[in-house]
């Protein structure tokens, strides 16, 4: 059971990229009488592929997958296509073959390898994986994003509950995952705020460019708004007007605030997210 729940984590967040639709385009599921929209559709569809009998989250088998199947595999209630299938497609051929050749075929190598680091299993992924590669050059600096990659080991920690091939003695170096939901969720909550003419790019909807410095600077100040949170917890706790016990961290912070922006999507439409088609959030 452990090495499939890895391997199906490793898969889902190989995947975990671009689910903002276009309006009246929305990408939708129904799996089990339930209908799913943006990760939940991704993880309803792995789970009605295996049901049906494919054999995704092996990566001796999605090495090889065809457009055509994936095509099935990802069919939606609505007919509008997940977005970037042929990226996709690439991704999880070259993630696959990657594992295939260098990991025993299975992403519980990796984790063997890490040592308990978080961020030696970091460097692993970003140095093997070349679609976890979230980074973007400003000023002349490069910096490094890693969205995808953390979430990855962040499900880990959080499904094992820090056990197990879950156990990270470093998890505390894992930032906040930079997508595009958690900035809009600090805009509401008054963290972050946008210039005007930020903000009148994405209220009319236009699309950044995956490097672009609007992307970077909305990306890097949600990370360091994040760490400032844990810093001023941290504080308290030294100060003693917050339990020491109570566990937090970036990961359970990005959880809280993600699980808020569902809870309140109504409340926040008028906030507008800003839109990149990429592969890496």
């Amino acid at each position: 059971m452990l090495p499939f729940s890895v391997d199906w984590i490793f898969l889902v967040d190989t995947l975990n990229f671009s689910f903002w639709s276009e309006p009246g385009k929305e990408y939708r599921i129904t799996y089990h009488g339930e209908t799913y929209t943006g990760y939940w559709s991704l993880c309803a569809a792995v789970n009605r592929a295996i049901e049906e009998g494919y054999n995704i989250t092996s990566p001796v088998y999605y090495s090889n997958i065809s457009l055509d199947t994936l095509q099935h595999i990802f069919r939606s209630d609505t007919g509008t296509e997940l977005p970037l299938l042929e990226e996709r497609q690439k991704v999880l051929n070259e993630t696959g073959r990657c594992l295939v050749e260098k990991f025993e075929a299975t992403f519980v190598r990796c984790l063997a390898l890490c040592e308990k680091s978080a961020a030696k299993l970091l460097q692993l992924i970003v140095e093997n994986f070349p679609s976890y590669r979230d980074e973007a050059v400003i000023d002349g600096h490069k910096v490094s994003f890693y969205k995808r990659a953390q979430i990855l080991i962040g499900d880990i920690w959080a499904c094992f509950e820090g056990k197990s091939c879950g156990t990270f003695e470093d998890i505390d170096t894992i930032t906040i995952f930079a997508d595009y939901r958690i900035p809009q969720v600090l805009v509401y909550l008054g963290v972050l705020e946008y210039s005007e003419q930020l903000l009148k790019k994405l209220k009319e909807g236009e699309l950044l460019e995956n490097g672009d410095r609007y992307e970077i600077e909305i990306r890097g100040c949600t990370i360091w708004a994040v760490e400032l949170m844990c810093q001023y917890i941290k504080g308290k706790q030294a100060e003693g007007e917050v339990e020491k016990s109570i566990l937090f961290n970036s990961i359970l912070i990005d959880n809280y605030l993600w699980d808020y922006r569902r809870q309140h999507a109504k409340e926040m439409e008028h906030i507008p997210f800003h839109k990149v088609r990429c592969i890496y959030y």
